[in-house]
């Protein structure tokens, strides 16, 4: 296959995973449920809390690797974050030429196809699987910081580990959190409280099950706090299975850059179902 095809499916991959919906369950195996108490559960989860990054910025150069029914392909590109602002995921060709950009902030979603020249920039509200799951941007910000999360919400508050379960196996603690159709579990280990996984799925009996399942690998240090350098995201689809894989090739903490991405005119806006029909024909 052409590169030229490979980083269309590249491209076309990110905002088929961000706005459909998908139906095969990822098993997510629990601990063996032991005897604890309020008082033990909120311990436990206070720990995971306090692991929340203090830094500021977080920026890396990464290897990408998507996996689309039998089409795989590995790019190099950029990961640049600023806390509560923005995060931000360049693709590149040939390790120098972007093809591609995803840039999340509070408000919106922008999605760069340099290759064709195109672009898509929606609100979470507009696309299917954020909103049906009430994923907004600072849900996606836990997920790629590693941290646990509120749904909806900016902060984690003490008063809302009240509403989470922990359940305790020897080595690891499954934390669970239900609202209406929406069931969150994160598995952390029992010694540092650390999130190894995060597993969003969305029940619906119309359009069945949709799922998210974000894995962790290679925890470095960064300043006081663990940081995953592995993150491993799959989604799937009745028809359909898609795999993320990142990979950080540092800690950095640039912060020279512009947090905000400028469309040139020369770019014609589509629309998600516009993506959605050339991703499914692929």
């Amino acid at each position: 296959m052409k590169l030229s095809r490979y980083l269309k499916v590249a491209v076309l991959a990110i905002p088929f995973v961000m706005g459909s919906c998908f139906s095969k369950k990822k098993v997510v195996e629990e601990p063996r449920p032991v005897a604890a108490d309020a008082v033990q559960q909120q311990d436990f989860l206070q720990q995971v809390n306090n692991n929340v990054q203090t830094a500021k910025f977080i920026t890396s150069k990464v290897k990408f690797s998507v996996e689309v029914g039998n089409q795989q392909l590995t790019l190099t590109g950029n990961l640049r974050m600023k806390r509560d602002d923005v995060i931000r995921l360049q693709l590149m060709a040939f390790g120098f030429v972007e093809a591609g950009r995803l840039e999340f902030t509070k408000d919106y979603v922008l999605i760069m196809d340099r290759i064709n020249k195109q672009y898509l920039k929606a609100t979470y509200g507009q696309l299917d699987f954020l909103r049906n799951s009430g994923i907004n941007f600072y849900t996606l910000q836990a997920l790629f910081w590693n941290e646990l999360f509120q749904p909806g919400r900016a902060r984690m508050t003490e008063e809302a580990l009240g509403d989470y379960q922990a359940t305790l196996g020897e080595d690891d603690v499954v934390i669970s959190y239900e609202n209406g159709k929406m069931n969150y579990k994160w598995l952390a280990t029992k010694n540092a409280a650390q999130i190894r996984m995060a597993n969003i799925v969305y029940k619906d009996k119309l359009h069945g099950t949709t799922q998210l399942n974000w894995d962790y690998e290679d925890f470095k240090r960064n300043g006081k706090q663990l940081f995953p350098m592995r993150h491993g995201i799959t989604f799937t689809a009745p028809e359909k299975e898609v795999k993320l894989g990142m990979v950080l090739n540092y800690m950095g903490a640039e912060s020279d850059w512009e947090t905000r991405t400028q469309v040139s005119n020369k770019y014609r806006e589509v629309t998600v179902d516009e993506i959605l029909r050339r991703f499914m024909s692929l």
